[in-house]
């Protein structure tokens, strides 16, 4: 057995413990990868994965606006309201916060196991999303930040 696949078996049968299929298919994905050889494709997906998972989570949400069951009536509605105020609010928030992960995250690689192991456990025992690292980054980066610990 070759024990570079140790972690990536690991995280598969945790995945499939925890019952999250994502992160089971991205595991074996990887690990089908890796055993093919097909190695020369991790540069590819390191890099423009993010960007490429971002637009198909963009797809899914905008589906409903390109189907016509949000219109742009609905929209404005929703802003007049104070749970579509607080809903922008945040997602402005959030979105920020996440954007500060990415320059963290290429900046500071040690962080980026330490989140990545974060995000498995959310994603695997308390049925978390795996966008989690991009927005744990951004955040750690504003406590980096207002706490004076930055390079």
């Amino acid at each position: 057995m070759n024990w570079d696949n140790l972690p990536i078996l690991i995280i598969l049968v945790l995945s499939v413990i925890g019952n999250n299929h994502s992160v089971s298919v991205a595991a074996l994905v990887l690990l089908l990868i890796k055993i093919l050889g097909f190695e020369t494709w991790f540069p590819v997906i390191e890099n423009h994965g993010i960007s490429f998972g971002i637009t198909i989570l963009t797809l899914a949400v905008l589906t409903p606006i390109a189907q016509g069951r949000i219109s742009t009536n609905g929209m404005l509605e929703a802003v007049k309201t104070p749970i579509g105020l607080a809903a922008i609010i945040v997602g402005i928030l959030v979105a920020w916060v996440a954007a500060q992960g990415v320059p963290f995250m290429k900046g500071t690689p040690e962080a980026v196991t330490a989140l990545i192991v974060g995000t498995i456990i959310g994603v695997c025992f308390f049925k978390g999303l795996a966008v989690g690292p991009l927005i744990a980054g951004g955040l750690v980066s504003l406590i980096i930040s207002l706490l004076g610990l930055s390079k």
